[in-house]
């Protein structure tokens, strides 16, 4: 129990700290000063602030689906097929740019998708297709990081599914098989209600991750161009580390505390119905 309430201090810590400061006026050059709501009122009608959120939405409804439903077909595939040790290689390298370091990974697809000499327009180059500016232009920046963070998180969720479909009883594909179902009905009928526990996890996770990205919009884009893919976690650095509005920032991080709360308790009782 001590060591409970210890850990709960040091989390609790920094977020009560936190909301005091979105209550303050603070510029790190001097003390913080009571602000009152004021920082929470200027981002109801702060554009940047509402620009931020959308591209964290948008970033999320499109990266949240990359991340389900591409691991669940190939979890029903690779559990299915009779070369097992084809299975274990493929699921071993999707795995590999999940343990890999976002700045890393973040890094490396920046230089093969940068310029005229990269990789992916040294490609198109080679078939006479003019380069691509992927990113510095707004939409092509914001598809870069919605399928390169889709393609690290892949083998994470790829693991969940191969792990649910293999708890799924193999007495279901056999009746199925003999009523004439093929694999696509199976698929459907069985896999995806088999998996249902796995994707209402899946899902929450994914969708939580999404609200908090940083590291790779941070290394690919900076935030850019135009401020095209700053996100809601993007937008904290830039009041609290550029602009030194420590209010603004700790208000901007406790609306997205709150919608992180509000997943998680989702997540909970999702799950307790589910049991």
């Amino acid at each position: 129990m001590p060591s409970f309430a210890v850990l709960l201090l040091i989390a609790l810590i920094p977020i009560l700290y936190t909301a005091y400061l979105s209550f303050t006026k603070y510029d790190v050059l001097s003390d913080p000063v009571w602000y009152g709501t004021a920082n929470y009122e200027k981002l109801a009608t702060d554009q940047k602030f509402w620009s931020a959120m959308k591209n964290t939405v948008i970033y999320t409804v499109f990266t949240v689906p990359l991340q389900i439903f591409i691991p669940m077909l190939l979890a029903d595939v690779l559990a299915k097929t009779e070369v097992k040790w084809l299975s274990s290689f493929v699921r071993s390298v999707l795995f590999v740019p999940v343990v890999a370091s976002l700045i890393l990974v973040g890094t490396v697809w920046r230089y093969m998708l940068s310029g005229d000499t990269g990789f992916f327009n040294s490609v198109l180059a080679t078939v006479g297709i003019d380069p691509i500016n992927f990113l510095g232009n707004p939409t092509w920046a914001m598809v870069v990081v919605i399928v390169v963070s889709a393609w690290k998180n892949i083998g994470y969720f790829l693991v969940l599914f191969y792990a649910g479909v293999l708890d799924i009883p193999g007495e279901r594909y056999e009746a199925a098989s003999v009523d004439g179902a093929n694999r696509i009905q199976q698929f459907f009928y069985i896999t995806i209600p088999g998996l249902r526990p796995v994707m209402v996890l899946c899902i929450i996770l994914s969708t939580i991750w999404s609200f908090q990205v940083f590291d790779l919009v941070y290394v690919m884009t900076g935030g850019g161009p135009g401020g095209a893919t700053t996100t809601l976690v993007m937008a904290i650095y830039q009041q609290g580390f550029k602009l030194f509005q420590m209010g603004s920032a700790s208000a901007i991080a406790i609306v997205l505390l709150g919608i992180i709360v509000v997943f998680s308790a989702a997540q909970k009782l999702i799950i307790k119905e589910e049991n």
